[in-house]
């Protein structure tokens, strides 16, 4: 009788043991706001706290992705130790997609195993290759959204400006121009700026973007460069982009006044490619491609080129002028204009600093 009551209340020790000393956890969440612009980023934190260190939990949770009616994007997670207490964080930015009351809910996979699965699972114990896991879903705390309407896909608070030379370029030579947006916001949204101009040639970069996420949204910048190129004068015309401004409630305008540039009389072939050249011409890397896509372009269309004797004396003065090149700027306009398709490797390590020798540059073309 003894043994039994012994037994039982052996039984009843582990089984309170268990459950007072066992880790608990509890979850709490907090939200930025509960009225939101469409397409405004919407803060939540996620926190769960355990009774102790926990090393016996892991969590499952990430909902960061495309949803119906809003996107998620994950901003950080972390995991401490606070006075013996595990503590995890999970911190999303949440962009309306839709107007009206939105319901962000989501849930967590809360894992547990045992020190002896993973025991067996380090030391390879009876084979075992897997931990062994009681999964719990727990269902987060849901959040309402009111969205209102905005009218402009492009939400935040901007600033442009316009990087650009002196308006003033030879004919056939490219004039560059870089507009940049920057400030907190969706950039996601900015469509390329197209330019129209009649009698001007226009090559337009695809956009580049550089942001960071933050409580608040994406800080960051957007750009595009351009080149134009003509033989007269002309005019870009002005740029405006329209945005929903968030710290002012209302649509805003980005805009930049159009440039007058003035064209004056150009190069000819014999000043880019002749020894004797008083002027040369310096190329901008950034635009090192279409930049001399346009000249060459041009100089096709403009430039009457007289016959060579015979094609073993256009190659010999294409070598000599090769290995008389002074700069690589001179290099590569030689370059292009004898055969950009069969230098383009050539070219593009050049332009990407590959190269930066120009007596390695000429053994590589002379060879």
């Amino acid at each position: 009788m003894r043994k039994n009551l012994g037994n039982i209340f052996l039984l009843f020790f582990l089984f309170f043991y268990t459950e007072v000393f066992a880790s608990t956890y509890t979850w709490s969440a907090t939200i930025s706001k509960k009225t939101a612009y469409l397409h405004e980023p919407v803060y939540i934190r996620y926190v769960c706290t355990f009774s102790d260190a926990s090393e016996l939990y892991t969590i499952d949770f990430n909902p960061a992705k495309e949803y119906e009616k809003y996107t998620v994007k994950n901003l950080r997670q972390s995991e401490s130790i606070i006075e013996g207490k595990r503590v995890n964080s999970y911190e999303f930015v949440v962009y309306p997609k839709e107007t009206g009351e939105i319901i962000i809910e989501f849930d967590a996979l809360m894992k547990k195993t045992t020190k002896e699965s993973i025991e067996n699972t380090v030391i390879g114990r009876d084979n075992v290759q897997k931990e062994d896991f009681f999964v719990k879903k727990f269902k987060q705390k849901s959040f309402k959204i009111d969205v209102k309407e905005t009218n402009s896909t492009l939400v935040g608070d901007f600033a442009l400006k316009v990087k650009t030379n002196k308006p003033e370029v030879k004919a056939y030579e490219p004039y560059h121009m870089q507009i940049i947006i920057d400030g907190v916001g969706n950039f996601e949204a900015i469509k390329p700026i197209e330019f129209t101009i009649e009698g001007v040639k226009i090559f337009a970069a695809e956009p580049t973007q550089r942001q960071t996420l933050h409580e608040d949204g994406l800080h960051g910048e957007w750009s595009q460069k351009f080149a134009f190129v003509s033989e007269k004068d002309f005019i870009i015309p002005k740029t405006e982009i329209e945005y929903f401004n968030l710290k002012e409630q209302k649509i805003k305008s980005l805009a930049a006044d159009n440039i007058e540039i003035s064209v004056a009389k150009g190069f000819s072939k014999e000043e880019l490619l002749d020894k004797e050249e008083k002027e040369k011409f310096v190329f901008n890397y950034d635009y090192l491609y279409f930049s001399l896509f346009f000249i060459t372009g041009f100089f096709v269309g403009k430039i009457k080129i007289k016959k060579r004797a015979s094609k073993e004396s256009e190659d010999k003065r294409f070598l000599q002028k090769i290995d008389e090149a002074k700069s690589m700027d001179e290099l590569m306009v030689l370059l292009v204009l004898q055969n950009a398709k069969k230098y383009e490797k050539t070219i593009s390590d050049i332009e990407a600093k590959k190269i930066v020798s120009l007596k390695n540059a000429k053994r590589l073309i002379l060879d």
